[in-house]
């Protein structure tokens, strides 16, 4: 067919099973594999001092142009006609390889966005300051120091156990700020799903033969079901005015109130831009979250919270640190001092936001119309054009206004929502 070029790559048909090759006609033994997951890797065929045909995989396309395989060929036929074997050298590395060297191998190249995600994207950053954490706390202790050839479902079982046991769990440093090490079934099947993604990855790119994670039953984590009452909403509401006059941290009570008041996440609150804010018609946003880009609702109530928040410094952000130029990381503890001043456990960010979508529900608004205000609808649904939609801005007014009210005081009887 003539010299490989991108076109004829390009070109080139993925089989429905099995695999497909188009070969080089100038350099023997160079060309490329095509596959049903519709991957394309260089490969060199050659005959080692043996006499025995040997094929070695140069790298994926896109990763490597043509020309650059072609180049590494030419060097591996070099190696071949002075006696080397690049593919069994290959496949005795393949064979040492540990779990450590693989997540090694994923973070950098994920970092580097030549990991592709969810939809074909590069992996966020988001997703890999999880992927990290989970594999610095959880994986690399537990299984780090094994061959991934060695490992087997039972061994990846096991190692979910010992998180779930708490194994790996730590407490925070120094009693300093910051989150902590923990361990349950949530955490568990979490870092299970980490550590097959990243094999998967590693299959792809040939670094591995076989994901032993494949198969693996993760153990469900409980139902998150827990929800703030009436009664625990206007308890918080005392709970921030004693906490004003305590003196406690402004910047982190705002950030709680406008979780509160919006079924937001976390990570959307504290890293929400001033300019993604469009008061007047009642909408944030937001350039990326955790299901890509959207534009999202948010009530009156929670829209003169934010406008209360002084600007600190000239940094966008609403919620940002008093003493270095990022988002602000206190709300955990400021969460935490609300919480034992009100008398009430077990509140975090997402039973706040749990709170909201329970409102909602309460107050008779429809599955969908909930799951859009919470930002978690079906993609091509109102939640993209919710600057054009009165409904929703109806819907999320109402909602937030209910809180909002049992936050300054109303009557309990005539706003229950209890759960």
């Amino acid at each position: 067919m003539g010299k490989l070029t991108k076109r004829s790559v390009d070109s080139m048909a993925i089989p429905a099973k099995g695999q497909a090759f188009l070969w080089d006609d100038e350099l023997r033994g160079f060309g490329v594999r095509a596959m049903p997951s519709g991957f394309k890797v260089f490969v060199l065929q050659y005959r080692n001092d043996e006499g025995r045909s040997r094929r070695t995989v140069l790298g994926r396309y896109g990763v490597l142009t043509v020309e650059q395989a072609r180049k590494q060929a030419i060097m591996k036929l070099g190696a071949v006609a002075g006696g080397d074997d690049p593919a069994e050298e290959r496949a005795q590395s393949r064979a040492a390889i540990t779990i450590r060297e693989v997540c090694d191998w994923y973070l950098e190249n994920a970092k580097s966005g030549k990991l592709l995600g969810r939809k074909h994207r590069p992996i966020k950053a988001s997703t890999l300051a999880m992927d990290r954490s989970r594999i610095e706390s959880h994986i690399k202790p537990l299984i780090g120091n094994r061959q991934v050839r060695s490992l087997r479902m039972s061994d990846i079982e096991k190692m979910q156990m010992d998180i779930v046991a708490g194994r790996t769990a730590k407490p925070k440093e120094n009693g300093g700020r910051g989150g902590r090490t923990t361990g349950g079934p949530g955490v568990a099947g979490r870092a299970v799903s980490t550590l097959h993604a990243l094999l998967a990855h590693a299959m792809r790119y040939d670094i591995v033969e076989n994901n032993p994670a494949a198969g693996v039953r993760k153990i469900a984590g409980k139902p998150h079901t827990r929800r703030l009452s009436a009664a625990e909403i206007r308890a918080l509401d005392k709970a921030f005015t004693i906490a004003e006059r305590n003196g406690e941290n402004p910047t982190g009570l705002a950030a709680i109130r406008v979780l509160l008041l919006t079924g937001y996440r976390i990570s959307e609150v504290i890293g929400m831009h001033r300019s993604w804010l469009n008061a007047e018609k009642g909408y944030v946003h937001f350039p990326d979250t955790k299901t890509d880009g959207q534009i999202r609702p948010i009530g009156k109530a929670a829209i003169a919270v934010l406008e209360s928040v002084p600007k600190k410094r000239t940094l966008p952000l609403f919620f940002a640190s008093d003493f270095v130029d990022r988002p602000f990381s206190g709300v955990p503890e400021v969460r935490r001092a609300l919480c034992t001043i009100a008398g009430i456990e077990g509140v975090t960010p997402h039973v706040l936001r749990h709170t909201f979508g329970s409102v909602a529900g309460d107050m008779g608004f429809s599955e969908l119309t909930t799951k859009a205000l919470l930002g978690h609808g079906a993609r091509g649904s109102t939640q993209n054009y919710v600057h054009q939609d009165e409904a929703l801005r109806l819907a999320v007014d109402r909602v937030s206004g209910k809180i909002a009210n049992l936050l300054d005081g109303a009557d309990v009887a005539t706003l229950e929502v209890a759960a």
